[in-house]
């Protein structure tokens, strides 16, 4: 029944992708708004089929239908529940299902959105665009990576769960579908991209559709790679958050060129440029979500975040390629009509910050996706495997880095059109004495390095720059001056801030050693005493615990664990992290203690600031839920406030800017 009713869904989902597409075209060419208004029926037909099969598949898990080769494979009658309910998303067929109902709820949303205007051929090409990509996926569940193939199982059968790796943090059960939330979202501002160069209005009007449809993503997709480094450090046991792993890349790759469309659209709605390049961002955005995807599901790729090689992945690439082709078609196309009516009269303005801002989120993503792929090129090419490591990545981004945290200092208080030095001497007065005083403060706490000490001024630079913002912003709006774009972006700069302090101390000032202890035996690391007090075994449904009792500081008692899991018999470390707001510290076992002495090695990791780059990601979360709501316009007519007009170049330039500032993340 199970597979039955999936397949059904399936059938639904694609069917109604595949009716949709035809409806619509014959209404956009006969001029007939009736069809066109069937959209929104449509869409409802593919999310039922989608929630269909969804169900059909969490019902299979949960009740152990092993004839369902997917849970016959990944299914366990001692998996706990909420990893039984993930466990849909922890393997190749289960994750391309998910896919196809977050999409098929965005296909939805954005026809219910659009309810009243479905007679609009910018929103029917949207919707036109959004069931291909819709027919593609439910193509692929129905094919290559179909989730209910059938499977006779053997009497008494219990599968072997997901794996052990995916299910001993309650993160898994989070970390995929807000990453897949941001993934999938960027189909919305593609496809109006694509409908806005099919029917030739590439003015400024898309981009009101796809503003906040790009935030919702990005917010989502900052979440997902947030929780996902969290995840790697409170699982793996290494004590690290981010590797450059090719899948952790293949999800910030779309997250950086997302993130300069954000910006460079402002740009275009304010003086009408950069539309060849905002809609290339947003068509390499939705690109590089499919790329990624390739990477994860391929194989082609060893990660502990990659599944299994299976037929997908050249119908992955094929279908990148696709999506590739026709971007750059269609921008072609309508190239005559791209060009912008507006220049930059200067670089010292916002716009030429914004441009320069643009340059390098490319640049650091041309790193990224170069330092990724270029390997698995010279594989494919000669056989050979070549490995691009951490030291790669870090020397060729810090540059870059150092320059970006300048920009969010300088960008948000520059004057549209031409900025003088006055203006830039009178707005950076107090972030540059904020840089200065964070740096005074670093050196204070022992901090070494010019790497480090510059990146510690850079942040209190631009920190300084966010906060004075703010409280301008505040002044003038009260508690509305922390809601808006403008003001939303300021909050999510400083969430962007934290991280990047808290990732050059945590890297540059790490810790560490191996001790061997027997039981009430001490020793100290990095200045903390760490005492070994025992071990105990405790009995799981799917797994034996093998917890290690270790005393840190002579306070609280911590408990890293050995996990053995009974199908598989695989052994999977379980840290325990003592988090304070200036240093985290990391303990994780090796190894079972010795049956005869009772000795265990223990791993301590000493990392200062760990904590605020969870805090720094919430910050840009709420920023970017702040960012969602409309801020309220500055009356021009109103006179300015004392506390800006200190000055006439300020009353000219900074009074009559939009909310002070024009930044997003």
């Amino acid at each position: 029944m199970n597979r039955a009713l999936g397949l059904a869904g399936l059938l639904v989902g694609l069917g109604g992708c595949v009716i949709g597409i035809g409806v619509l075209l014959n209404g956009l060419r006969r001029g007939r708004p009736h069809l066109l208004k069937l959209g929104l029926a449509y869409s409802l037909v593919v999310l039922f089929g989608a929630v269909l099969s969804t169900f059909a598949m969490q019902r299979a898990l949960i009740t152990r239908d092993f004839s369902v080769e997917f849970v016959f494979d990944h299914g366990s009658s001692t998996t706990p529940l909420l990893f039984n309910i993930a466990t849909m998303w922890s393997a190749l067929e289960g994750s391309i299902l998910l896919w196809g109902l977050i999409l098929a709820g965005y296909i939805a949303t954005v026809a219910w959105r659009f309810r009243g205007r479905l007679e609009d051929p910018l929103v029917a090409w949207a919707l036109v665009t959004m069931f291909a990509v819709g027919v593609f996926f439910f193509g692929l569940m129905l094919t290559a990576a179909n989730p209910f193939r059938g499977v006779v199982p053997p009497p008494g059968y219990d599968g072997p769960g997901p794996n052990p790796l995916l299910q001993n943090h309650i993160l898994m059960a989070v970390h995929p579908p807000m990453l897949y939330l941001g993934y999938v979202g960027f189909t919305v501002p593609f496809a109006f991209a694509v409908a806005a160069l099919v029917t030739g209005r590439v003015g400024e009007g898309w981009l009101v559709e796809t503003r906040r449809w790009t935030l919702v993503a990005w917010g989502f997709l900052t979440a997902g790679i947030v929780l996902g480094a969290w995840w790697s450090y409170e699982v793996l046991g290494w004590g690290g958050y981010w590797k450059w792993d090719p899948v952790e890349n293949a999800s910030f790759l779309p997250w950086l060129t997302g993130t300069a469309y954000l910006h460079s659209v402002m740009v275009q709605e304010r003086r009408g440029m950069l539309r060849v390049w905002n809609l290339s961002l947003l068509c390499a955005t939705f690109a590089l979500t499919i790329l990624g995807t390739f990477l994860t599901r391929s194989g082609v790729v060893e990660s502990v975040h990659a599944f299994s090689s299976g037929t997908v992945g050249p119908i992955l690439l094929g279908f990148f390629a696709v999506v590739v082709a026709v971007s750059v078609g269609l921008i072609g196309w309508r190239g005559d009509q791209l060009r912008s009516p507006g220049r930059i009269d200067s670089p010292v303005s916002r716009e030429g910050a914004f441009l320069a801002n643009n340059v390098l989120f490319a640049a650091f993503a041309f790193v990224v996706l170069l330092g990724t792929v270029f390997p698995l090129i010279i594989e494919a090419l000669n056989g050979e495997r070549l490995s691009v490591g951490v030291p790669f990545f870090s020397r060729m981004t810090m540059p870059i880095g150092f320059a970006l945290l300048t920009l969010m200092a300088v960008a948000p208080v520059l004057p549209w059109r031409k900025g003088t030095g006055e203006v830039l001497r009178d707005r950076l007065w107090w972030p540059a004495w904020g840089g200065v005083a964070c740096l005074v403060l670093a050196l204070v706490v022992g901090a070494t390095g010019p790497t480090v000490l510059l990146a510690f001024g850079l942040a209190g630079f631009a920190a300084g720059s966010a906060i004075r913002q703010l409280a301008l912003a505040a002044r003038r709006q009260g508690w509305r001056g922390f809601v808006g774009r403008a003001n939303g972006g300021m909050v999510v700069h400083l969430g962007t801030i934290l991280v990047a302090v808290a990732f050059a101390a945590s890297t540059s000032y790490i810790r560490q050693a191996e001790v061997t202890l027997a039981p009430g035996a001490s020793s100290t690391v990095a200045g903390h005493e760490v005492t070994y007090l025992g071990s105990r075994t405790v009995e799981r449904d799917n797994r034996v615990e093998v917890i290690s009792q270790v005393r840190v500081d002579g306070g609280r008692v911590y408990e890293p664990r050995l996990n053995r899991y009974r199908m598989g018999g695989m052994t999977i470390g379980t840290p325990s992290v003592r988090v304070g707001p200036t240093e985290d510290v990391y303990l994780s076992v090796s190894s079972s203690p010795d049956p005869v002495t009772g000795e265990v090695t223990i791993r301590v990791i000493v990392q200062p600031l760990v904590v605020w780059l969870w805090v720094g990601g919430i910050v840009m979360v709420v920023g970017t839920v702040l960012s969602l709501f409309p801020g309220r316009r500055r009356d021009p007519t109103a006179p300015t406030s004392a506390g800006v007009t200190s000055g006439g170049a300020r009353r000219g330039t900074e009074g009559g800017d939009r909310q002070g500032a024009e930044a997003v993340g």
